[in-house]
């Protein structure tokens, strides 16, 4: 297929991949994609099959899962029949038993000690297509202490990780994310790292040095001042790492830059289970001299 008839091809269905994305709390139907993406109904649900692996509706499903299943993990206190509900389902019976088939544990067993190895493997992938506009602004970030919590290992287990540093927010008060900053450092890409030497800092601001003798790991660190670019990420987490190889690969050639000794680190402004997936902010900071 001749590259710009790929793209605008590609394009079409970026456009219904975005509005289910938006339109997760409505009812979304085969003709009203279809339009979207400008096929016939009977053709789009077999191009959509042969893009993504399922059907439209079975990626709907999942898609309501997945926002379920953030919730489940992150937020304990949510009851199980609001987040039923909400995914579009009429009882929390039929919600634990499209959730297990879906993703081999029920609604309360994936809230207790979810399987993000299991889960990463059966949540149908969205290609990534479109590139985002390299609106890149050059600040000077001031040195900013952080604990800091050294996820080591596959990186489709970032996430419990990322729930032992909320546990050791809440059991100690010192990070409290109402007030406080939350950032990732990245030293490694997950496409280009292997399992066992991939490392990720999962960091919350601090006024003061905290006791390192705790169960969690959680140690001092900080994040040094300086010169950075920044590049501000709408969407999923799914697809930070392909903005910051943008930036990268693009970005850093023409700009004349040269980088700082101190690896990319990412600012989250919200989280995926407060917003939709589409909702998500995250700054991209690259260190430069």
């Amino acid at each position: 297929m001749h590259e710009d008839k790929a793209g605008a091809y590609a394009g079409r269905f970026n456009r219904v991949f975005d509005y289910i994305e938006r339109h997760l709390d409505d009812p979304l139907t085969l003709e009203q994609l279809s339009e979207i993406a400008n096929f016939s109904p009977y053709h789009f649900h077999r191009q959509f099959a042969a893009r993504c692996g399922v059907p439209v509706g079975r990626y709907i499903q999942w898609m309501r899962l997945k926002r379920a299943s953030y919730r489940l993990a992150f937020n304990p206190l949510e009851k199980v029949i609001d987040i039923a509900l909400d995914a579009g389902f009429q009882n929390p019976e039929s919600f634990s038993r499209a959730f297990k088939q879906a993703l081999g544990q029920t609604p309360s067993q994936f809230r207790r000690q979810p399987d993000w190895l299991d889960w990463r493997q059966r949540i149908p992938e969205r290609k990534y297509e479109r590139i985002q506009t390299m609106d890149v602004k050059i600040v000077d970030f001031a040195g900013t202490r952080v604990a800091i919590l050294t996820h080591q290992g596959r990186p489709e287990l970032v996430n419990a990780s990322a729930a032992r540093f909320i546990e050791w927010r809440k059991d100690t008060g010192q990070s409290p994310i109402a007030s406080s900053r939350t950032y990732g450092i990245a030293p490694h890409d997950p496409a280009t790292t292997s399992a066992e030497d991939f490392r990720f800092g999962i960091c919350g601001t601090v006024d003061a040095a905290i006791c390192e003798d705790n169960r969690f790991g959680v140690v001092n660190g900080s994040i040094p001042g300086g010169r950075c670019a920044v590049l501000r990420h709408h969407g999923s987490h799914d697809s930070l790492s392909e903005s910051a190889r943008g930036l990268y690969r693009d970005w850093l050639p023409a700009s004349g830059e040269e980088l700082r000794d101190f690896p990319l680190y990412f600012h989250y402004l919200n989280f995926v289970h407060e917003v939709a997936e589409h909702e998500l902010l995250t700054d991209i900071y690259l260190p430069l001299k």
